[in-house]
């Protein structure tokens, strides 16, 4: 196959990618925006936000903005701070829209190909073998994976006090020591407690910012489907939480509430599966990211008839590309040469109701999900940014 008909070929099998925005529009510019809004300058793309004495972002996992819409009647509170004016209502997470990748830009600044933390399963080129980002592996070194300074960090060398409220199992983990470091980290497990944290963090006098997680949403959706019982009696639960949040935070804070990426629903028969398609397996040595944003590790010399057969076959169901093409065509942003080999040698991103899995090597908790997210589509890749000012 010539290059030219190569490379139509991979143009649009469907409707358009919404391609990330590595700018002011970005998930990585909202912590900046709350650094410059406590007075501290950070050389990095910024959200627009009102000058504090203290600021308070959450991150909801996996409470895209399109979610949010749909389902704004059982979510009062964050609701009305989608609605209404002409401010910036909604932020692009990354590529790919998965939570390590999304962790990476927030708690740096940084786009993905600058930071590193590219997928779920991504590829340590120093060891050959795959390394969860969610998970990781004692054998990675965060530090070295990541070492580009974190804003926490920038802001407690300016002299602000950072409290980042989480799940106990996170502090020190590889995932918050690479994109998340910085600060006091205080876990508890439950939503509740973790407002009465926030909001005792925050009287003190003095600049101060607190970043509070939450995740059970997104546990939701994975096990059951965003649009099941289970995902919308959670999104209640986080509303009220959030808004009593609000309500005690003392004059002086901005609350930011925002999310790591959205999600869409995969029945398990719209699932292709490697292992029941010998044709398609070939050639690939082993498939890594996540079933909405799959990344083939191909055998030496394979990549582009890996490329090749899967486009074929998928036709308008994914976006498939050669690890060169999504990079020039910005997927990451700009790519750091230590970071090129972590990524797949193919990326098939999903279109609409559609994943692709290894059920080989995949784990059986990850065959079960329903909710997934990883590509670039709306559902997938739109975020929100909700402001309030106490």
């Amino acid at each position: 196959m010539t290059r030219g008909r190569y490379s139509v070929r991979f143009r649009t099998p469907g409707p358009n990618p919404v391609l990330p925005r590595y700018d002011d529009t970005g998930l990585g510019a909202v912590l900046p925006g709350a650094a410059r809004a406590l007075g501290t300058a950070i050389d990095a793309p910024a959200v627009t936000l009102p000058c504090a004495r203290s600021v308070c972002v959450v991150v909801i996992d996996g409470l895209g903005r399109l979610l949010l819409e749909e389902a704004a009647a059982q979510a009062p509170f964050l609701a009305s701070l989608l609605a209404g004016g002409r401010e910036l209502r909604e932020l692009t997470a990354g590529c790919p829209s998965t939570t390590a990748t999304s962790m990476g830009s927030f708690g740096t600044g940084l786009p993905p190909g600058w930071h590193g933390l590219l997928g779920y399963e991504v590829m340590d080129p120093d060891r050959g073998v795959l390394l969860n980002e969610l998970k990781w592996d004692p054998g990675t070194d965060p530090l070295a994976w990541q070492p580009h300074p974190t804003v926490f960090q920038v802001l407690v060398a300016d002299g602000v006090t950072v409290t980042r409220v989480g799940n106990p199992e996170f502090d020190d983990s590889g995932l918050t020591l690479a994109a998340l470091r910085g600060g006091d980290f205080v876990g508890a497990k439950r939503l509740h407690s973790r407002v009465d944290i926030a909001v005792a963090a925050l009287a003190p006098p003095g600049r101060s910012l607190v970043y509070l997680y939450w995740g059970d949403l997104d546990g939701a959706g994975h096990a059951h489907g965003w649009r099941s019982q289970h995902w919308t009696r959670e999104l209640r639960h986080v509303d009220r939480e959030i808004s009593r949040l609000a309500r005690r935070l003392p004059t002086g804070t901005v609350l930011v509430v925002t999310a790591d990426h959205g999600m869409v629903d995969i029945p398990h028969a719209d699932r292709v599966d490697l292992a029941e398609h010998p044709e398609l397996a070939a050639g690939v040595r082993i498939l890594g990211g996540e079933a909405r944003f799959a990344q083939a590790y191909c055998e030496p010399g394979q990549a582009r008839a890996v490329a090749t057969r899967l486009a074929d076959a998928l036709g308008d169901r994914a976006w498939v590309r050669t690890r060169d093409e999504a990079i020039d065509a910005g997927w990451f942003g700009p790519v750091d040469n230590r970071v090129r080999p972590r990524l797949g040698d193919v990326l098939v991103a999903g279109i609409g109701s559609f994943a692709l899995v290894d059920s080989r090597s995949a784990t059986p908790h990850v065959l079960r999900l329903i909710g997934q997210h990883g590509s670039l589509t709306a559902d997938e890749q739109l975020v929100p940014l909700l402001v309030h000012t106490c």
